[in-house]
């Protein structure tokens, strides 16, 4: 099913200080959405036992802005146990059952974080701001009240930039050769949207704002950059409707991700000479 482009997504809000507001309520969850998060909840419950903390439920869902058939349902599980610690042979059969029963979502994700590296804050990182920020806590302890106020800043942007030129060049290996059409589809989506954010990471310091929505991002970087705003309107679409041509995927890499490359360079140049993976917040 194609699906068209359209003017969605939205800004984070923010308050008077710039301090990212959470935007994310259980209230907010679309009914159709209802059984696949009660099911993932209690799939947590029975694998994890003591070891679960809490559950978390981020990204368009918990939002209001769930597209049926087209949205990912994104879970993170805080555990009281080190991750490496736990059996969770379990979760790539348990995915792909709920992916096949509940066609609401486009896939389910479960993903397994220990409460001490969550409470870790001297720097930047991803999944601690997710929960602050774009999360809503389904079960257990919400940790939110434990964590940092985030700013759209060099730290935030630092995150989508430090390992772009990794990423890009590990989709083009990924991909070369690749006959696997799922793989490639969903290689796809994933640089893609990597592309996407980077693009809105590159002019943070001038916006002070922030979206993980893709269309917002491309955007306010055709703002900024007029000339490449057809090719980051290319990298959107392939993003939101994945190619499944692994070479035309790498030839766009070649083009859209070199260019990117290069004026991320520049940007960790002034904000990140020493390209530190996690910068103070």
């Amino acid at each position: 099913m194609l699906t068209i482009i359209k003017n969605m997504g939205r800004l984070c809000p923010t308050d008077t200080n710039g301090y990212i507001l959470n935007d994310t309520s259980i209230n907010k969850i679309q009914p159709e959405f209802f059984e696949v998060i009660k099911i993932v909840i209690e799939k947590y419950q029975k694998n994890l036992g003591a070891d679960l903390h809490s559950i978390y439920i981020r990204g368009s869902v918990p939002r209001g802005l769930g597209i049926k058939g087209v949205s990912d349902l994104d879970t993170i599980a805080i555990t009281n146990k080190n991750t490496i610690e736990l059996d969770l042979k379990w979760v790539d059969k348990t995915e792909r059952d709920l992916n096949e029963k509940f066609k609401c979502i486009n896939g389910v994700e479960f993903s397994f974080f220990h409460i001490e590296e969550i409470l870790e804050t001297t720097t930047f990182s991803i999944i601690p701001f997710m929960i602050k920020t774009h999360s809503v806590c389904v079960l257990g302890e919400d940790l939110k009240v434990y964590l940092p106020n985030y700013r759209a800043d060099r730290a935030l942007g630092n995150h989508h930039l430090v390992n772009l030129k990794n990423q890009v060049e590990q989709a083009k290996k990924d991909l070369d050769g690749n006959m696997d059409m799922e793989d490639i589809l969903d290689c796809c989506s994933w640089i893609m949207k990597i592309i996407v954010r980077a693009g809105l990471a590159l002019v943070i310091e001038e916006e002070n704002r922030y979206t993980r929505d893709l269309y917002p991002a491309y955007k306010i970087f055709s703002r900024y950059y007029p000339d490449k705003e057809s090719m980051m309107k290319q990298a959107l679409t392939c993003a939101i409707n994945p190619v499944g041509n692994a070479n035309e995927i790498i030839d766009i890499l070649d083009k859209a991700g070199n260019w990117l490359i290069s004026e991320t360079e520049k940007w960790l140049e002034v904000y990140n000479p020493k390209k530190i993976s996690n910068l103070e917040i």
